[in-house]
């Protein structure tokens, strides 16, 4: 399929209103006129502080992230890092460790040396515990050191690459140095300051909504940026301008037209060395709750009003409130929860996940889940949403896959034709990001023969940009202050309330067995036969 770039895309809108953005002044833009395009914003002059800057996020995303947002020209030049953690390094230790990340992890290799010089003059690093006051303090006075000697203006960005369980704790001691408040706020020495912390965002409705009041109780919901990094990928925001920016498809994105539509989060890997931290976290947790659901928002949302950041929200949490939560029998009915066994991935021996490090040997954690789920709303009654997601599977990709209903009359029957294959609409998220379209086509020749053909779009071969990384445009957002792309409160709490009778029934033992599956396969058996008894099956990315 041959497409022509268009010259700029579209991209949600920061809140306009100065109360929503509490008090901090609007981002600064190239072009006045052009607002929403988020490649011609930059950011004002920042600190960005990573809390637990040693650990393995910063070496693989943050670092690279960072270098390559300032080798497009997106950061000013007056933009500083700190890193802050227990380990005894010096700056320069801590800039090799960042270099090494960089030359190891980044899209654009090699490094370029004026770039990296230029960046690397204002990384610094911070050592001290992370419960330790004084440490705090000490960080206090730093940052105002930088913000005189590199003119930052108080502008602090302050990343939690640290497990939730510590959350509390940062954002209080942070709060206690003064380093929580921002312009507009009682008791803020100027500029802005915001907080993002990663997933998981609690492990049930209970822990995320006293997480919430807890980090609540110090920032105010405006400064706190959920990071969830599917948003981020250049087809999830592509959702949108697809569905609203194209007079075909939003027509018939609704149960007139579609006959379901099909989420799938497929991983190749197996625990990685996280075995203690999995076998707390299962699959469900660890991907439905955040990427699975937050895909499925972003799906089937109605039109907002404008693409703010407070109106695209609203949409997604309207998906989420209409997702009734099951009962103990609907979960047996409509989930399947499922453990890998030893098997081969791309070539490569996986062991059992119950032979993983701090694994127990009679572990009941799900490697693989499967839903059916219904959004309970006027566009997409009676269409259903299979959710799955996995490890240990034979390819790493993400997909949303929309089947249509098939055409209405039986016009090829009476030709000898058998009936045509549904016209299949597959949103490819990673790896290969793309939009493919299947529908029926004659074969040339005589006689009449129909096979189904595919044109596809990808984003490699269309545009003659590479794709940012999602943490590249993550982090961009979060210091020019659109929390669009981000998890509010609410969306965090909702999509609990709907997981959590899930959770609770499978661990009482009503909601069926725990299913095995060879690594290196699609799941178990009962995960067809949940999609055969509505006579579907799944597609095979």
């Amino acid at each position: 399929m041959t497409t022509q770039a268009a010259p700029a895309r579209s991209a949600t809108e920061p809140d306009a209103d100065p109360a929503a953005r509490n008090g901090e002044p609007p981002p600064a833009r190239a072009n006045p006129l052009r607002e929403g395009l988020r490649l011609e914003r930059k950011p004002e002059a920042c600190t960005m502080v990573i809390c637990g800057a040693t650990g393995d996020l910063t070496e693989r995303k943050l670092g690279p992230a960072l270098y390559n947002l300032m080798l497009g020209g997106l950061l000013p030049a007056e933009f500083s890092v700190v890193g802050f953690a227990r380990r005894d390094l010096s700056d320069d230790q801590f800039r090799d460790q960042l270099r090494k990340g960089i030359d190891k992890h980044s899209r654009n290799r090699p490094v370029k040396k004026s770039i990296w010089e230029s960046f690397s003059q204002g990384i610094e690093y911070h050592r001290g515990d992370l419960d330790d006051p004084k440490a705090y303090e000490a960080l206090a006075k730093r940052l105002v050191r930088i913000d005189r000697d590199r003119g930052t203006a108080g502008n602090r960005l302050f990343y939690l690459a640290v497990p939730p369980s510590l959350y509390p704790e940062i954002v209080e001691r942070l709060d206690h140095a003064g380093l929580a408040a921002s312009r507009g706020r009682s008791g803020a020495t100027g500029g802005w300051t915001r907080v993002i912390v990663e997933k998981p965002f609690g492990s049930d409705l209970v822990s995320a909504r006293r997480l919430n009041r807890e980090i609540g109780s110090v920032f105010e919901e405006q400064q706190v940026y959920r990071i969830d990094h599917y948003l981020g990928k250049e087809t999830v925001q592509n959702l949108a301008v697809f569905r609203f920016g194209n007079g075909l498809f939003e027509p018939i994105w609704n149960r007139r037209y579609i006959d379901s539509v099909q989420i799938t989060v497929a991983e190749t890997v197996g625990v990685e060395g996280r075995g203690e931290f999995y076998d707390d976290t299962g699959a469900l947790r660890d991907i439905v709750q955040n990427h699975g659901l937050q895909l499925m928002a972003m799906f089937a949302m109605d039109p907002p009003v404008e693409f703010r950041a407070q109106d695209l929200r609203d949409e997604k949490l309207k998906v989420l409130r209409a997702v009734k939560p099951m009962s103990p029998g609907e979960v047996a009915a409509a989930t399947v929860r499922g453990q890998y066994v030893s098997g081969w991935v791309e070539g490569e021996k996986v062991v059992s996940y119950r032979d993983e490090p701090e694994v127990a040997p009679d572990s009941q954690t799900e490697t693989y889940a499967a839903l059916k789920l219904a959004i309970d709303s006027w566009r997409w009654a009676g269409v259903p949403f299979y959710l799955r997601t996995g490890k240990a599977m034979p390819a790493r990709v993400t997909e949303i896959s929309v089947q249509f209903k098939r055409a209405p009359l039986a016009l090829f029957a009476r030709a000898g034709m058998p009936q045509i294959e549904p016209n299949i609409l597959a949103i490819r998220v990673q790896p290969d990001e793309g939009i493919l379209l299947r529908f029926g086509a004659k074969v040339p020749g005589q006689g009449l023969q129909i096979r189904s053909v595919n044109m596809d779009f990808r984003y490699g071969s269309s545009f003659a940009v590479d794709s940012p990384d999602a943490y590249e445009t993550l982090l961009l957002d979060a210091m020019v202050g659109d929390p669009s792309l981000f998890t509010r409160n609410d969306e965090v709490e909702r999509a609990w309330e709907i997981l959590d009778p899930i959770i609770g029934t499978w661990q009482a033992g009503d909601g069926g067995p725990l299913h095995f599956y060879g690594a290196g396969t699609w799941g178990p058996p009962a995960a067809d036969e949940l999609l055969e008894r509505d006579g579907r099956e799944w597609r095979r990315p």
